[in-house]
């Protein structure tokens, strides 16, 4: 009998499937309906910063004739704590109807008073959090350092906050990446999630607006993030990862798991075929690992990082060109 059990920021896990922060974790009866289906953790859908400050700028703004400061500030307190509030109610009632590990996540861009809730969602029974981290560059003025820095800056604030585990969700968008992960590591992060899947613009052109490109994963996106985990687990080995995007089967999840990955984090797939594929994709990693006769996650987890591979170029931009002109 194989064993499916692993574990991920010192938090023990069933399995290696969670749940990434969607809609799909937004309510005690969808994550109730996630736990019965195999899920072995589930992260919460993230509280955005951005998002709250556009609601309170909406209703300040729907009337500006009538709105006086104090109205708004009490508009700007009441709005934002009403969300919290919401979220803190979500974890609490997780923690007390659910037997799997609870991740409370938030979307934030600065390290001012956003990463203070932080706290809130320890002292709401949260088992870690993870700090969904995106600033699309806007000024030519900005420089990558600068906007690196900002990602450190929001992690040393919150670190100083929560003594729970903290992973960070981060984009593909860096120079270096396994430097910037490192940079992440020394600065307190006890995980990193390749990759976070952005809402990106399209173009209608028969409307002339700008409209929302496809939401949901391919099969094929996990060309994204699975280059990098095999060579970020390579590099720095202490530094745990949940592999994001583009997992729809038990054979991504086993090639993440091989790469390097700590533990796989599913959405698309399951918005598409419904919480009971996690019930399949393990059965398919459970298969796998009788055919390999593995016992544990553990036997094989990392056998093909960057560094136990025969070839590590396999790895890199470079092979590519070399396989195609060796195809004649």
């Amino acid at each position: 009998m194989v064993n499916l059990k692993t574990t991920y920021m010192g938090l023990e896990l069933a399995n290696p499937i969670i749940v990434a922060s969607s809609g799909l974790t937004n309510t005690i009866e969808k994550i109730k309906g996630l736990e019965v289906a195999g899920a072995g953790a589930v992260v919460l859908k993230s509280i955005f910063e951005e998002q709250i400050n556009n609601e309170v700028s909406y209703l300040i703004n729907k009337d500006p004739q009538n709105t006086y400061p104090e109205a708004e500030d009490y508009i700007r307190n009441y709005t934002r704590n009403n969300s919290i509030e919401q979220h803190l109610n979500l974890i609490k009632d997780a923690k007390e109807q659910t037997n799997i590990p609870i991740i409370a996540s938030i979307n934030c861009i600065s390290s001012r008073e956003w990463t203070s809730f932080a706290k809130d969602f320890e002292e709401a029974g949260a088992d870690a959090l993870e700090l969904n981290l995106f600033v699309v560059p806007t000024s030519r003025n900005e420089s990558s350092e600068d906007i690196e820095q900002l990602y450190i800056n929001v992690l040393r604030e919150v670190k100083s906050q929560v003594s729970i585990p903290v992973s960070v969700k981060i984009g593909f968008y860096f120079t270096n990446l396994i430097s910037m992960a490192e940079k992440l590591m020394a600065n307190g992060a006890d995980a990193v999630t390749m990759f976070n899947r952005f809402y990106e613009p399209d173009i209608d052109i028969d409307k002339m607006e700008i409209t929302a490109s496809e939401v949901f994963s391919s099969s094929a996106d996990i060309r994204r993030s699975l280059r990098w985990v095999g060579m970020v687990s390579a590099a720095l080995p202490t530094l745990e990862i949940a592999a994001s995007t583009g997992l729809h089967d038990g054979k991504a999840v086993i090639k993440q798991l091989l790469a390097g990955a700590q533990v796989a984090q599913l959405c698309s797939v399951i918005y598409i075929g419904g919480a009971q594929v996690i019930h399949g994709i393990l059965k398919e990693i459970e298969e796998y690992m009788e055919k390999w006769n593995f016992e544990s996650i553990e036997d094989f987890r990392g056998r093909l990082s960057y560094s136990k591979v025969g070839d590590p170029l396999l790895y890199e931009r470079a092979q590519f060109m070399k396989y195609f002109s060796n195809r004649g």
